[in-house]
């Protein structure tokens, strides 16, 4: 597999001694993620993402989009972390323990990242393991998931305020991304030696901005795609393969 692998994506990951990687759904899929529905169930496959990811559409129906959330925790239950995530985890402890320093920023709402050893992750996107009121915003705690899919069911009313709904705690359509936790991406992606891109299109701004500031202080970005992306004239070299193939072999580089 390494002798697959640019000769330029490996010398920039050699001369860097902190690492910036900026992670979207390609890297969850290849754990068996579906990005936005469960396309085996046939439940939602008649349904637009869009239309289960505004606010608009959670205060007309909530009822309708509570068990696709509880859904699609369920299976984020059930996967696990695939070798690319490990891989990530471990080149991370290998720079801290040389002085360096590994940080993911994902566009990805799950916690396999976290579940695979990475303790420095920004979740740009919110995360789906965590919910809170709809009107007052205090946290609540994880619900118990589907074991089914189901097509209506109302969310919790919140023990607080008495007057909202428990809601996830993702980031939809028309909503700021959470500010501490794009100041920590945009900190680490702006000052690292390098940019390790993966499975992103880059076509969902704000987060694909960040690879752009990288670019233009002249820090080198490195690609893992099995396809071309919108990023991919940004980058020193694209690998065309996927995160649980690609990132092990890229890792083997600087951890053995």
């Amino acid at each position: 597999m390494t002798s697959q692998m640019p000769t330029s994506l490996a010398d920039a990951v050699r001369a860097a001694h902190t690492v910036a990687f900026f992670t979207g759904a390609g890297m969850s899929a290849d754990s068996g993620l579906d990005t936005f529905r469960d396309s085996t169930t046939g439940l939602w496959s008649h349904v637009d993402p869009q239309a289960m990811a505004s606010t608009d559409a959670w205060f007309t129906d909530p009822g309708s989009m509570w068990p696709w959330y509880l859904w699609r925790l369920r299976q984020a239950r059930q996967a696990s972390p695939h070798p690319g995530h490990i891989a990530i985890a471990q080149w991370s402890q290998h720079l801290a323990a040389a002085g360096g320093w590994g940080h993911v920023t994902t566009q990805n709402i799950d916690d396999l990242h976290e579940r695979a050893g990475s303790d420095d992750v920004a979740h740009l996107h919110g995360k789906l393991n965590e919910f809170r009121c709809d009107t007052c915003a205090h946290p609540a705690a994880e619900p118990e998931p589907l074991t089914e899919p189901t097509e209506y069911l109302q969310p919790p009313l919140c023990t607080m305020c008495l007057m909202g709904h428990i809601r996830p705690g993702v980031v939809w359509f028309g909503e700021a991304l959470p500010a501490r936790e794009w100041s920590e991406a945009e900190a680490h992606i702006t000052t690292a030696d390098l940019i390790v891109v993966v499975g992103t299109s880059g076509v969902v701004y704000p987060a694909a901005g960040l690879p752009l500031q990288a670019a233009r202080r002249d820090i080198p970005i490195v690609e893992i795609s099995p396809q071309e992306t919108d990023l991919s004239p940004l980058t020193v070299a694209s690998w065309r393969t996927t995160a649980a193939q690609g990132l092990p072999a890229v890792a083997h580089l600087v951890c053995s």
